[in-house]
């Protein structure tokens, strides 16, 4: 065997290309190991319900999002930590608390209910970090800027859809309601106090709060659920127009299941749904669908007809079944797409950011002035919460499922068309009542009349005055057969008015011998002497 022999003429050479060699690693290295070796890893933290359908689609949309951005990020990758918050404020923060000193996470997103909400920003403002809600408060705090700086509100506060709620309620001139809500044990009643305002700028008032106890404080909802609609067969409520403000799914289903076994869903009975409550439209089957039948919904709008809503449809749709099979519905809410345009909110952020200026404060920032339109809308932060008004959808639960009615917008009011440009011609015309036609539970040819209808066997008790100064007003006597007669202009008026109703109105006179005053105050008070 032989072996090459090296001399000395040929050795510096070897070691001249050697050293360039070498020259040219020293110098390359330091970038190409940067790429490979020093890329940066942002840990985002989630507070959902997992188990929950709002909270299994809200983290396959989140996993979507950050998928996404790992592959088209070679520099910079997107790590998700999911902590369960159980519906439960409490846990919640505790989750916070350990994203934030476990974890490490520089942001936490996720939180469905408000009372969640407020503890983790709490503790995100201790902690300077970013905390993007997926909830709001139904009355914002006047400080809520001030006391959590560091929180960015993904939703809309409650006042638009209750008062699209009111706008509904002036359309038909239903003058009184009921409010049905579940008592969550973390209060609730601002959506309540919204109501009643904006039912009294519409000449309308709550006759009746319905509450239901919490679902997980009952050990037979069923009961509790028909203890409480028995309530509603009193002589004392008359309204017939219910409003479910807020209900978890499993007592929403008792709900309806036990108020369409009393009669009160169907003919002349109107219900109406928030947005909460609309979306388990989507996710109960046809029993329950059917028990709700006539019930009119509010709903968030978003446009889903554009390339890339249909790019996430499919990925959601193949991972969902994937990874949910029991649910039997793979179709995502708008809660998903709002969990998923949180990621590109924190992305955009990120990008904007430079190596030397990487601090909380400035993260937070770049979050305020973020500005796109996501799967959900339009993506506006300023202050700690989105600007842009939302466009809310009215539906109708019908047959399977539920069909839309007409569109809302807080500026111009109803509407057929899902944009309108302000001062266009479809506000030209009365924008205060629904565009499309209503079809009714029973085929009914008319529009409820929102409170219990006389009948036969329990008649409208109508107070008249039995002593009069103005017999041509109002006169009572009583006849040969010993029984009572009503004449007079008014009580004309009456009977005319009442053949021109195109209903039946069993009615019947009452005379009266007292002042004005004790009579009108029996009437307030449905007192009959």
């Amino acid at each position: 065997m032989t072996f090459p022999i090296f001399t000395f003429n040929k050795l510096p050479k070897l070691w001249l290309l050697l050293l360039v060699a070498a020259s040219f690693l020293v110098t390359t290295l330091p970038h190409g190991g940067k790429d490979i070796y020093d890329s940066k890893v942002t840990n985002i933290g989630a507070i959902i319900d997992i188990n929950s359908r709002t909270g299994k689609e809200e983290k396959t949309a989140m996993e979507i999002a950050v998928r996404k951005f790992n592959n088209g990020s070679p520099n910079h990758k997107l790590s998700l930590y999911f902590q369960d918050s159980r519906s439960s404020p409490l846990q919640a923060a505790l989750a916070a608390k350990k994203l934030i000193e476990e974890d490490e996470v520089e942001v936490i997103i996720g939180m469905e209910r408000w009372e969640e909400a407020a503890l983790v920003a709490d503790i995100g403002s201790q902690f300077k970090v970013p905390v993007i809600s997926f909830s709001a408060p139904a009355i914002t705090p006047p400080l809520a800027s001030s006391r959590w700086p560091f929180l960015i509100r993904m939703a809309h506060s409650d006042s638009n859809q209750i008062k699209c709620i009111a706008a509904v309620i002036q359309s038909y001139n239903w003058r009184r309601v009921v409010t049905v809500y579940e008592d969550y044990a973390y209060g609730g009643d601002g959506m309540l106090a919204l109501l009643s305002k904006a039912l009294q700028d519409v000449g309308s008032e709550i006759e009746y709060n319905l509450v239901l106890p919490p679902f997980s404080f009952v050990s037979d909802p069923k009961d509790a659920v028909q203890e409480e609609l028995t309530k509603l067969l009193s002589e004392k409520i008359q309204s017939r127009v219910f409003i479910v403000l807020q209900s978890s799914l499993p007592m929403m289903i008792h709900l309806f299941r036990e108020a369409k076994k009393m009669g009160l869903v169907g003919n002349d009975m109107v219900w109406i749904l928030t947005d909460r409550v609309t979306s388990f439209l989507d996710i109960v089957n046809t029993s329950v669908i059917h028990s709700m039948e006539g019930a009119l919904g509010i709903k968030n709008y978003y446009y889903d007809n554009t390339s890339s809503y249909q790019t996430f449809l499919t990925q959601f749709r193949q991972k969902f079944i994937s990874e949910y099979p029991e649910e039997g519905y793979y179709e995502p809410g708008f809660y998903a797409l709002r969990a998923h345009d949180s990621i590109a909110i924190i992305t955009q952020a990120m990008d904007r950011l430079s190596s030397n200026t990487s601090s909380p404060k400035s993260f937070l920032d770049n979050i305020f002035t973020t500005s796109f339109v996501g799967l959900s809308g339009e993506i506006n932060v300023k202050a700690g919460k989105l600007l842009h008004s939302p466009m809310l959808r009215i539906v109708i639960v019908v047959g399977r499922g539920y069909r839309e009615l007409d569109f809302w917008i807080p500026e111009f009011g109803f509407s057929n068309q899902p944009v309108v440009a302000k001062g266009g011609a479809e506000n030209s015309t009365d924008a205060t009542r629904l565009k499309r036609p209503v079809i009714w539970p029973g085929d009914l040819q008319r529009n409820p009349k929102g409170w219990l209808m006389p009948t036969d066997t329990k008649r409208m008790i109508i107070g008249v005055p039995g002593r009069t100064s103005f017999e041509k007003f109002v006169k009572v006597s009583t006849n040969d057969a010993g029984k009572e007669e009503y004449n007079g202009f008014c009580i004309e008026l009456f009977r005319k008015v009442r053949e021109v109703l195109g209903y039946d109105l069993p009615y019947q006179f009452v005379p009266y011998n007292g002042t004005y005053d004790d009579l009108v105050h029996h009437v307030y008070n449905k007192v009959r002497t």
